[in-house]
């Protein structure tokens, strides 16, 4: 899965408290809400391929999966910012 390095960093900055699912995707929300990530809003996120609707939450949750997979497997715990 190829995802825009923006959605890669945007969920690493998301999942920088080790929250679980559902509290994971409220700070997503927060965090898009309010463009705490490098100024990125839900419409930027949703173009860029991460959508926060009901019917995308299966894309979203593989996306997260396949970055934190990778997070692991290349060692780099640390987060963009």
């Amino acid at each position: 899965m190829e995802l825009d390095p923006k959605v890669i960093g945007f969920i690493l900055y998301c999942t920088r408290q080790k929250k679980e699912w559902p509290d994971l995707y409220d700070e997503m929300c927060r965090v898009a809400g309010q463009g705490l990530y490098q100024g990125l809003h839900y419409r930027d996120l949703r173009k860029m391929g991460l959508s926060f609707s009901l019917s995308g939450l299966g894309t979203t949750i593989q996306m997260i999966e396949s970055v934190i997979e990778s997070s692991i497997e290349n060692g780099s715990l640390s987060h963009q910012t």
